[in-house]
């Protein structure tokens, strides 16, 4: 019983015990969030609600639950052993878009800084 009490507590929200398909509320309650997650990005970006140059903080913030609620609610991303695979897969995609973003602007501001400025004639 003690197994069942533990797979009970450790799923993704939507997912019934011993499947791996998520019922509609699941999806439903999923894209309330999505969509008021949205709106209140729009809401910081275009009122005064925060401070000046907190915006970008505030934002930032909102891109991080949203990518939260698209991980538990659609992808259906939890913390069970079941889930190792997937959340070792997800650091390795997030390891190289890290890497290929820093190697990219590293490349162009060397480019920037050792090009030989043009004479304007």
């Amino acid at each position: 019983m003690q197994s069942v009490d533990r797979l009970l507590d450790d799923r993704t929200p939507g997912v019934e015990h011993e499947e791996s398909t998520a019922n509609v509320l699941s999806y439903t309650t999923g894209l309330g969030l999505a969509v008021l997650l949205t709106v209140a990005s729009f809401v910081v970006a275009q009122t005064n609600l925060l401070w000046p140059p907190g915006i970008p903080v505030g934002l930032i913030v909102l891109a991080f639950a949203q990518i939260g609620v698209h991980l538990v609610f659609f992808l259906h991303l939890g913390s069970g052993p079941d889930h190792t695979n997937n959340i070792l897969a997800l650091a390795f995609g997030v390891l190289i878009v890290f890497l290929v973003i820093t190697g990219s602007v590293w490349i162009i501001a060397n480019l920037n800084s050792n090009m030989m400025p043009m004479s304007v004639q």
